[in-house]
């Protein structure tokens, strides 16, 4: 007998599997119940195999007659954890979970303040609770008679294929994304959809059939896409509702944030989304999102550099930041372990990409490292938080597919990133938005950090009893001071700072 203990995800070829695995019987008119029979059947078939068959987002546990089996998707889009006690496991896809059953001891990992401290998000499988484990993207995990084991089953592999021409990579994304497109919302569902001024929202937008476009604004028009996001809803003919975020509001959602986070991130954008998840979710529970394209098309700035890099890469690049080196961390923290190395959670990576070229390389370490740990983790949890449910239409086996197979040189040139990926879009949008210059979701904290009117949180944990049990004082507001009067290269490390001590606050000494 197959239990599902716990379940969170969307399948979107859930007909398909339907007729497979002869689940005729299935309640179709409630989606949770039905994927969940579709997991437990798939399980009965496949077994440790079933991922190979299933498009979409998942992460679950199953007891298999006393035999715990998990499985989280292959990019990690929903998160799992599990902790291990004298005797027995406890699982969930959040820690608060974890934490609320018997056997859990709450203590803080100090070691993942280095990683931290640099990649300002939690990467790998380790937590900032002590003993509790991440399950990775592409990864099951079995617990049985006390024995624990855990196994990868995909891995990313590109092999390119260099007999095709950008024309033709383009018309096989914009075919896969047409087929795509009728999975990712049932009928009866309605949607909404992010759309700021880059491609990628943009082509999610033209590709669907919502009628309603959601995007952050700010006053300040040096930080606003929230114009250029209106221009493409109207070219398009959707509506656009437009959040206006305002530094205030900005600065007393971070507690919220880092506790619905469950772990510190220092992604500025990750306070913006959540204030724009809390908005959405006023008018619908459904609403589409467009990552995953800039890591697997090429499509940050700094990919462009991969060819100067060269094999160097694998001595400093860990991901999409970086934004302490180790002498520094050594000056300010109270507690270094030399052993505990960014670098060593990419290792792995290196091997597997040994000999393809460098920005094959530096997208690999992104998809399996930044987009879980960062990314799609603040994408859930915020939405979660909010009671908005996010689909990625782009995020998805069968375009990533695509990218796998595809020279680097239509992924960057010496003119744009993209390339491919842009040409597709510019089958459905108008050339001024697919080649669009990238933006990135940004926010004007590089200078609301400097302001006393919205900084004294800031200032006054740097100089609290609690930053003194991690941090050496008069180091860390050295560098808030070096901010302050003018050095705006430090906002970053002022920032992760904060967050970690915001986080750590909320799980440690109010709760």
């Amino acid at each position: 007998m197959i239990e599902i203990l716990e379940y969170r995800g969307h399948i979107r070829n859930w007909k398909q599997l339907c007729e497979e695995l002869k689940a005729d019987l299935l309640p179709l008119e409630n989606r949770d119940e039905r994927e969940k029979q579709i997991i437990a059947k798939a399980y009965e078939k496949w077994g440790h195999d079933m991922a190979d068959h299933i498009y979409g987002m998942f992460a679950f546990a199953l007891d298999d007659n006393g035999k715990i089996f998990c499985m989280r998707d292959q990019f990690g889009t929903k998160p799992f954890y599990y902790y291990q006690t004298e005797n027995k496991l406890l699982f969930g896809t959040t820690i608060k979970k974890i934490m609320e059953q018997d056997g859990f001891v709450k203590e803080v990992n100090t070691d993942m303040l280095q990683i931290y401290m640099s990649l300002t998000y939690v990467a790998g499988e380790d937590t900032f609770f002590k003993g509790v484990k991440k399950l990775m993207p592409g990864h099951w995990l079995e617990y049985e008679n006390g024995r624990l084991t855990v196994e990868r089953y995909w891995t990313p592999t590109f092999n390119p294929d260099n007999s095709k021409t950008v024309d033709e990579w383009a018309d096989e994304i914009h075919s896969t994304i047409q087929k795509v497109f009728p999975e990712v919302k049932e009928e009866g569902e309605t949607a909404e959809s992010f759309l700021s001024g880059g491609v990628d929202s943009s082509y999610v937008l033209a590709m669907s059939d919502v009628e309603v476009t959601d995007s952050c604004g700010y006053d300040d028009e040096r930080f606003d896409e929230s114009g250029l996001a209106k221009q493409t809803a109207d070219i398009l003919g959707r509506e656009n509702n437009r959040c206006l975020i305002t530094p205030e509001e900005y600065f007393n959602i971070v507690p919220y944030v880092m506790y619905n986070m469950e772990q510190p991130l220092g992604d500025a954008s990750a306070i913006a989304f959540a204030i724009a998840c809390k908005a959405t979710a006023e008018h619908t529970k459904i609403c589409y999102s467009g990552e995953g394209a800039d890591e697997f098309f090429g499509g940050y700035n700094m990919y462009r550099n991969a060819e100067r890099y060269g094999d160097n890469l694998k001595n400093f690049y860990v991901g999409n930041t970086n934004i302490m080196k180790e002498d520094e961390k050594q000056k300010i923290l109270k507690s270094y372990n030399p052993d505990v190395l960014p670098i060593n959670l990419v290792k792995y990576i290196y091997d597997e990409t040994e000999g393809l070229d460098p920005l094959t390389k530096m997208s690999d370490v992104d998809i399996q490292i930044w987009l879980e740990g960062d990314i799609y983790l603040n994408v859930d949890k915020m939405s979660t938080a909010a009671g908005l449910e996010i689909r990625m239409p782009l995020t998805d086996m069968r375009v990533f597919d695509i990218a796998a197979r595809m020279p680097s040189e239509y992924k960057v040139n010496a003119e744009t990133n993209k390339v491919a990926f842009r040409t597709a879009a510019a089958k459905v949008l108008p050339d001024e938005i697919a080649f669009r210059k990238k933006l990135g979701f940004i926010v004007p904290i590089r200078i609301w950090l400097a302001d006393e009117r919205y900084n004294s949180d800031v200032r006054a944990k740097f100089s609290s009893e609690m930053a003194e049990k991690f941090f050496n004082i008069n180091e860390i507001n050295e560098i808030f001071n070096d901010y302050i009067n003018g050095n705006s290269d430090n906002w970053r490390k002022v920032w992760t700072i904060y967050t970690f001590l915001v986080w750590y606050e909320e799980y440690f000494i109010k709760r």
